[in-house]
């Protein structure tokens, strides 16, 4: 299927899809706090003629915005959540906005514009060839805290999907075959009794004290899993000043796994290792589960699709401005950047990623949401580079990239990726079934079961 069409859909509403991503990095917002983000995102997509529920499920700042109707029902999964302590200027330097918490140092707002301009530009395409189906703009809050989507999910908003497509930025342009890992999070909050720590110290009862042998069991428990899990944890509340014995303390943590019953098991036995650092100290404890999520699936058929996609696109140049821009931004993370050269058998000298990565066949440790989607319906899930190839993730330099022409480049190329994938899929209906096999195959007859329990309230 030819895609020029939908890619001069894209450069002719290039500015809005802009504008719109810059917007929202001027404008960085928390989980469950995309209010600005949110509204100018379903302003966008109405003034293209979506029929846009803001609010959907109950969420006030989730999105769903369709056009079409009957099937193929293909969604699209849009972000715009900031992360705090990732404020950052346009600078290549360290260089935080005065006053200001958050940063895109994840690009989600290149997401939300690589998803917006994709069904744009598809919308245009169906209406002038008269092509039967829906598309559907997911406006997905708080991915982040891993949240954002389980809530939609447990909301029904995905059930109606026969496929979906999410994007995000990186520092290369890839698929893959792998996936990424299932999470739990959960803040551990523990009680215990004051008193002067050096005068009459025996009346006291440490909540630090259960925090610290919490963090003991859980990291002799580390032996004890698979390899592929992980246990990491900050401590958020520790006391205040060393002379009084402290009555309250609070530990948080995240486990992953690659597998959601892995991920759920770890958890089990974290729970136990607090339980236990609560008895030897007499103090209580209090579990604050805070959300989990499933392992990504991505769909191998899918992700064939976007992978010819993606090589069917050009990508355009980067400009030695850019290149020595990205340059500038790598002489912080040389060695992180030689790994990456060294792992995709790249030139020593490039500075940002051209071309396109083979297909990989392994995933990584990091989680993501759309894990919860991919449970329901077949998904794939790629990048494409966005930033300088050395750049950490969760980091000040993505911040940095993600209102530069690099990451505004690369946010263009993954919307003409998504849109040349769905196209392709709306034109070849046989393509999905090929999907649909290979999901029910992998899913074992194991139906979605959301990790957030009923009782768990939407944030507000």
């Amino acid at each position: 299927m030819n895609a020029d069409f939908i890619c001069s859909q894209i450069e002719t509403h290039k500015k809005e899809i802009i504008r719109l991503s810059l917007d929202i990095w001027e404008n960085p917002e928390g989980p469950y706090r995309e209010f600005k983000a949110s509204a100018w995102t379903a302003g966008l997509l109405e003034r293209h003629g979506f029929q846009v529920e803001l609010g959907a499920g109950g969420i006030k700042t989730a999105i769903k915005a369709r056009c079409g109707k009957g099937h193929l029902v293909i969604g699209f999964l849009g972000e715009y959540d900031a992360l705090p302590g990732l404020s950052q200027t346009g600078s290549s330097e360290p260089e935080p906005v005065p006053g200001q918490e958050y940063g895109h140092g994840c690009g989600h707002n290149l997401i939300c514009g690589a998803n917006a301009g994709a069904v744009i530009a598809l919308k245009a395409w169906m209406e002038q060839e008269h092509i039967p189906g829906t598309i559907i703009f997911y406006g997905c809050p708080a991915e982040e805290v891993l949240t954002g989507k389980p809530f939609m999910a447990r909301a029904g908003l995905f059930d109606e999907l026969d496929a979906a497509l999410a994007f995000h930025p990186m520092e290369c342009n890839m698929t893959t075959y792998g996936n990424m890992t299932a999470a739990n999070m959960a803040k551990f909050h523990f009680k215990g009794k004051t008193a002067h720590a050096s005068a009459d110290p025996y009346n006291g009862r440490s909540a630090l004290d259960a925090v610290e042998l919490m963090d003991i069991g859980a990291n002799y428990l580390r032996e004890h899993i698979k390899p592929d899990a992980r246990i990491h944890y900050t401590i958020t509340e520790s006391g205040t000043v060393p002379n009084i014995v402290p009555d309250k303390a609070c530990v948080w943590y995240f486990v992953r796994a690659a597998m959601r019953e892995d991920a759920e098991d770890v958890y089990r036995r974290l729970v136990d290792v607090a339980k236990g650092a609560a008895l030897m100290t007499g103090t209580e404890l209090e579990t604050e589960f805070l959300g989990g999520c499933y392992e990504t699936l991505n769909n191998k058929v899918l992700e064939d699709l976007v992978h010819k996609a993606m090589e069917d696109i050009p990508q355009e140049p980067w400009t030695q401005e850019e290149i020595e821009y990205a340059s500038a931004l790598n002489r912080f993370y040389e060695k992180n950047k030689s790994a990456i050269l060294d792992q995709h058998d790249l030139p020593d000298n490039m500075e940002i990623h051209e071309g396109v990565l083979p297909m990989l066949a392994t995933g990584d440790c990091s989680s993501s949401d759309v894990g919860d989607v991919a449970h329901i319906v077949p998904t794939a899930f790629f990048t494409t580079a966005c930033s300088n190839i050395g750049a950490p993730g969760h980091s000040w330099q993505i911040t940095a990239c993600s209102a530069h022409s690099i990451g505004l480049k690369g946010m263009l190329y993954g919307a003409k990726i998504l849109a040349k994938a769905a196209q392709d899929l709306l034109a070849e209906p046989e393509i999905l079934e090929r999907a649909n096999a290979e999901f029910k195959k992998r899913i074992r007859g194991k139906t979605y079961q959301c990790p957030l329990p009923e009782s768990m309230d939407i944030p507000e």
